[in-house]
This record gives C-alpha cells, structure tokens and sequence, in this order.
C-alpha cells in the first residue's frame, strides 16, 4: 500500500473497470428484487435510489469472485442480498441516530417519519431473505444472517461502551469488527462462495478472515477522517462532537503522560464543545501519534488480507490469477485511501 494521497471517485471509477458489465447486471438484479406496487413505498424507494453510493461492497462480491473462479448469476444474487442487507442497516441506522443527512440527501425518515424509515429497512431486508429462497441460495443467506446478527451485536455492545474511560483499543476492535467488518467479510467470503464448488469450511475461515482484515482497516481508515484534513475538505469532527471515542484519540491516550490524558479525557467527554476544545483534542492526538499509529495498523490490517487471499490455495491458477490479483488490491488501495 504506497499510496499517499487520498483517492476520489475517480480513481475508483478505474479501479471497478474490470466488473463494470457486472455492476451494470447487479443493478438490474436489485432493481428488479425492490419493485412494488405499493405507492408510498415506490416514493420512498425512488428517493432512495437518488442516494446511490460507490458501490464498494458489491464491488468487493465481485471482486473476490474472481479471484476465485468467474462470476455468476449466484454472484449476482449474492451483491443483491449484500446491498439490500446495507442499504436497510443505514435506513435503520439513521432513525436510530436521528440522523439529518446521508449522502448530502435529507435522510428518509426526516421527509417521511420514523414508521416508514423503519418499514422500508425491514421491507428490504424481507426482500434479501425472498431472493436467497427463489434462487435456493442457503449457503448465501447463512453468510448474511450471520453478518445480521453480528452487526446488531455490535450495536447493542457500542450503546454500553461510550465514554472513554471505559473504552479500550480491544473492545474497539471487537466493536467495529461486528459493527463494520462483519459485513464486509460477508462481501468477501459470499463472492468467494458464488464461484466455489464444494468449499473446505477452513479454506471459508482464511476467506472470512481476510474480509475482517479488511473492514477493520475500512473503519479505522472512516475513523480517521474525522481527525483529518490532507486535501479532501473540511475535517467532520463529527465523533468529537459526539464524543464517541475510536481509535486515533485511544492511540493518543495509550502514548501520552497519565496527567495529559485525563486532560484529554476532561476535555472529550464535555457535551458541549467550544470550538478551542475541538482544535486542542485535534491537536492532542495529532502531537501523541494517535493519527500515525492508526494509518499504521490501516495498513497493516489491509496487508494482512492480501496476504491471506494472495496465498490461499483454492485461489485461481489460471492466465487470469495475477491480473485479478493485482485488480483486487487496487480495490483494497481504494478502501485504504479513499477521501471523503
């Protein structure tokens, strides 16, 4: 991972060349799976297909399904129940958060209420669960339950873990690996599963496991940004204001004297914030390394999943092995170092 600076839609609109016919069928797939002839869902679902986001999650279904083999009407199926499974935790995830904006659109529930915010994410959620049983697609819907039930652990364990002075760096990690990774480990390992004959459920694991690698590094890499301002806009400052904690300010903390840090602590944990306080806690976690030794561990994790998938066993070993290879860790490069 050499890349230094951040990377735009741009740089990933080359990077998903190799997929584009892919991405143009999942599209079709999943259009097809949402439509209804329930008026008020059919507004709601328009509005909500102007909110169009990169696609990353797909992307890595297909991604990883070459690595493996070539993808099929199965790998189709498998982005579709991803994205659907996506798009209603961030419907839910808004109404829960009362969120204001997604994407720079006035979140759902905002322009409706609470009722059809919730009823649309369930809604989609049913609709992953019918696709996966009209195609006969278990082992695809085991993969995603399983992301399910993970993602609302986390949720429920983040809601008990809040202020710093009961956050560590292990329950961090144990929190975005259910909340995030969880579910792109399900893009990597549903991709992989869609083009594999009979898979051993240990070469699964490795598969599963470099997807977790690689949304810990997606997490980290959207914690960053919030301490952040390298060129790609204002700094949100969103979970400073919020005072969630994460990884940059724990690494600050963890390097800093004992008295700097309960200062840091005093400071965080205010409800209202002036903006001197932002710019000192910014400052703190630039000063104590707290921004450096997470692009450290980013790039680690990130490295840790080429690894396990460059050397997995069942990967392809045709003409094609290298050039999806090196395709796959563009995406990954992306994931890393994409901007705002």
């Amino acid at each position: 991972m050499s890349t230094t600076r951040p990377l735009s839609k741009s740089d990933l609109k080359k990077r998903l060349k190799p997929i584009d016919k892919d991405l143009i069928a999942f599209r079709e797939v999943f259009t097809q799976t949402i439509a209804t002839d329930v008026p008020l869902l059919n507004r709601v679902i328009g509005y909500m297909h102007r909110q169009k986001g990169k696609e990353i999650r797909p992307a890595l279904v297909f991604m990883t399904a070459r690595l493996f083999g070539d993808p099929s009407h199965a790998t189709h199926i498998a982005a579709t129940m991803i994205e659907l499974l996506h798009t209603a935790t961030l419907i839910h995830d808004d109404v829960v958060d009362e969120a204001d904006l997604r994407r720079n659109f006035t979140t759902i529930h905002r322009i409706w209420n609470n009722k059809v915010g919730v009823l649309l994410g369930d809604y989609l959620l049913s609709k992953g669960l019918q696709v996966a049983l009209k195609e006969d697609q278990v082992e695809l819907l085991k993969i995603t339950s399983q992301a399910v039930e993970r993602m609302s652990e986390g949720e429920l364990r983040q809601l008990k873990t809040t202020k710093l002075q009961t956050m560590t760096q292990e329950r961090y990690y144990q929190i975005i690996e259910e909340k995030t990774a969880s579910l792109i480990a399900a893009c990597i390992k549903s991709g992989a599963v869609s083009v594999m004959s009979n898979p051993q459920e240990n070469a699964l694991e490795k598969i599963y496991r470099a997807g977790i690698e690689i949304g810990l590094a997606f997490q980290i890499k959207d914690d960053l940004l919030d301490y952040q301002d390298k060129g790609i806009g204002k700094t949100k400052q969103h979970d400073i204001l919020e005072r969630k904690v994460t990884l940059p300010l724990l690494k600050a903390t963890a390097n800093a004297s004992s008295s700097e840090s309960k200062l840091a602590m005093r400071r965080f944990k205010r409800r209202t914030k002036s903006k001197s306080d932002v710019q000192w806690i910014l400052h703190f976690v630039e000063e104590h390394n707290g921004i450096k030794d997470s692009e450290i561990a980013m790039a680690n994790h990130a490295d840790q999943a080429i690894t396990l998938l460059k050397n997995h066993p069942d990967r392809r070993k045709d003409s094609q092995a290298a050039q999806t290879m090196t395709e796959f860790e563009e995406l990954i490069e992306f994931v890393v170092y994409r901007a705002v």
